[in-house]
């Protein structure tokens, strides 16, 4: 059985190593297209003024990745901005690019989710935040709760696009493992950490009979979508490599 990682490309590769290393038989398959933003000097302005924020916000790794590629030259992060993540991935993400671990604030290690509930659940004990700036770095859309969330609160929210995500585009080897995938749905497992992503999938194989198929995602509204889709079979897990590989397992290749 070949599990598929759905990730963007850079993060596909990586969960492949990490399910490499634990004897699994993975391969990306990313279905996600990352881009440049729209507005790269709006990015470096938003360095500038980094100091002057009480909270950034990367809603992902790419976005972290992508805020990080455009810094401009001497500029480090700040003392006394925190930088809010929603999961681990995010997390360790900004610890590599040199967010000191003590200005991270994420969920708990042993939340239900990791998303911008949970990460809200951090974050309004930590102080009162009205007046705060607060800069959101994400792609172009996504949820709004969380700036909505922290409007409530009275704090002052910005949105910042640092990518842009597009639809991917598969080269021959990855257009070859989407065929053999919908060949022998038996013999693959799809890793989905996105609903776009699966959004991107039926658009990619519109014509697709999903009943067969089988695939794990790390949220609840993912599940959802997979099911929409027409998956019939998704487990739920949490988006940490011992569970991943727990599930993956007890899935096995003949289930």
């Amino acid at each position: 059985m070949t599990v598929l990682v759905t990730r963007p490309a850079a993060q596909a590769e990586h969960w492949v190593a990490l399910l490499a290393s634990r004897g699994i038989d993975a391969a990306a398959l990313p279905l996600i297209g990352i881009d440049g933003p729209a507005d790269p000097e709006a990015v470096a302005a938003a360095w500038r003024g980094l100091a002057d924020q009480a909270l950034v916000v990367f809603v992902s790794p790419n976005a972290a990745e992508r805020f990080f590629a455009l810094r401009p030259p001497g500029l480090g992060w700040p003392a006394g901005v925190w930088a809010g993540s929603p999961g681990p991935g995010t997390s360790g993400e900004l610890v590599r690019l040199g967010v000191p671990p003590g200005a991270i604030v994420a969920p708990a290690d042993d939340a239900e989710q990791f998303d911008s509930e949970a990460l809200w659940e951090r974050l309004r004990e930590r102080r009162d935040w009205r007046g705060a700036a607060v800069t959101i770095v994400r792609g172009d859309g996504g949820r709004d709760w969380l700036a909505q969330t922290l409007r409530d609160a009275g704090a002052r929210v910005a949105h910042l696009g640092a990518y842009r995500r597009v639809a991917p585009v598969l080269d021959d080897s990855q257009r070859g493992l989407l065929a053999a995938a919908l060949g022998a749905p038996r013999r693959h497992l799809w890793l989905f950490s996105s609903s776009e992503a699966i959004d991107h999938l039926a658009a990619l194989a519109p014509a697709a009979d999903w009943r067969a198929a089988r695939g794990i995602a790390t949220h609840p509204r993912i599940a959802e979508r997979a099911r929409r889709a027409g998956f019939g079979r998704i487990e739920l897990c949490r988006p940490e490599l011992d569970a991943v590989v727990g599930c993956i397992q007890s899935i096995g290749p003949s289930a």
